[in-house]
């Protein structure tokens, strides 16, 4: 039981990427008071958190409406996390784009929907994650209750990070956000791999 709590764990702390978004919190804040910081920061997490367990609710349900079975949208989301991956080692880091994407938006819409909470924490890469590790044909509800939970818990820990972006930022810089972040590719692209050879075993019953 606990080697799969790490395994989600660690799966979902690499989708979620907690330290990738402090830079992003950084830059949608700047200017704004400690109290305004930590109301973006709270409904930022929770924001992504009723995202993502829309998705462990309905996101099977929607595959199983439209005839597509788990092993197939496996593969592909092992695809889409493959790609998404690479662009977090290879291409601009996790935090250098979405401060741009914050750059780029429109000041009057909600900072902490957009950027922080979608794309920065809510990742595509996180709402394929948690439809994958709560599968209704290989987990019993205790076993998803227990994935979610480890969701929730990497939520909190997120946001205790936001909650310390400043002291963080300043002992990491935006070098060492970066590094985190293409670190958080590797081990992704790693999971991505894993997804795929599954998804593959499973479709063809091999």
């Amino acid at each position: 039981m606990w080697d799969d709590i790490l395994k989600d764990f660690i799966y979902l702390w690499a989708v979620v990427d907690p330290v990738g978004s402090i830079p992003v919190f950084i830059a949608v804040t700047a200017g704004t008071s400690r109290a305004v910081q930590r109301k973006i920061a709270l409904r930022a997490i929770i924001t992504a958190a009723l995202v993502l367990i829309l998705f462990i609710v309905g996101g099977q349900l929607l595959l199983e409406q439209l005839e597509i079975p788990l092993s197939a949208f496996q593969i592909a989301g092992g695809l889409v996390l493959f790609l998404f991956s690479l662009t977090m080692i290879f291409g601009e880091s996790k935090p250098e784009a979405e401060i741009e994407e914050s750059n780029r938006a429109n000041y009057h819409q909600n900072k902490a929907v957009f950027p922080l909470a979608i794309p920065s924490i809510a990742s595509p890469g996180a709402m394929m994650a948690v439809v994958l590790i709560t599968d209704n044909h290989r987990f019993h509800v205790g076993e998803q209750l227990l994935a979610t939970v480890t969701m929730l818990a990497v939520l909190i820990i997120t946001y205790g990070f936001l909650l310390l972006a400043g002291p963080i930022q300043k002992a990491i810089g935006d070098a060492g956000a970066s590094i985190v972040s293409r670190i958080s590719g590797l081990i992704l692209a790693s999971v991505a791999v894993d997804s795929v050879l599954s998804g593959i075993k499973s479709y063809f019953a091999l």
